[in-house]
């Protein structure tokens, strides 16, 4: 869903008008049409204001799924020598605050040393290179990973 329609289903959700929502926030109708519409984006004090509006926390309001052709096309466009610029450990460690720290707490030469192995045993045994070895064991990593979320359920 994308964010107009979200936006469209959160102000029917509370049974308000386009109108009512328009008066209640100063604008005009027809800008909120263009909201949920995707023709236009409301600025972030429009968007704490709706939030409030329809008694939703503003990640809420403007959670919305992004598309996944869009998620292909930009993994597509970045080219390596960005992805290598990128921290990715910092950049994920605001949603998941455990590999900030996890450094201090694992001895990371263990597994380390562990996943070295897998890695070589791949590249061995399938003739892949180093990257591609790691890229299907992270591949494996996320199905085991899925395989346990399924059965903990």
């Amino acid at each position: 869903m994308g964010l107009g329609n979200h936006l469209f289903h959160a102000r029917k959700k509370k049974g308000l008008s386009q109108e009512e929502v328009a008066e209640k926030l100063g604008i005009s109708r027809q800008t909120v049409s263009k909201w949920e519409t995707d023709e236009t984006l409301p600025d972030i004090c429009q968007s704490k204001k709706m939030a409030v509006l329809y008694g939703l926390s503003l990640d809420e309001l403007v959670e919305f799924d992004i598309d996944i052709k869009e998620i292909q096309e930009v993994i597509d466009r970045t080219s390596e020598e960005v992805s290598d610029k990128i921290d990715w450990t910092k950049a994920w460690s605001g949603k998941y605050p455990i590999l900030s720290r996890y450094r201090e707490e694992v001895d990371m030469d263990c597994y380390a040393a562990e996943l070295d192995k897998l890695l070589r045993d791949l590249e061995k045994k399938y003739g892949y290179n180093e990257l591609d070895s790691f890229l299907v064991l992270k591949d494996i990593l996320a199905s085991v990973w899925k395989g346990r979320k399924k059965n903990s359920k």
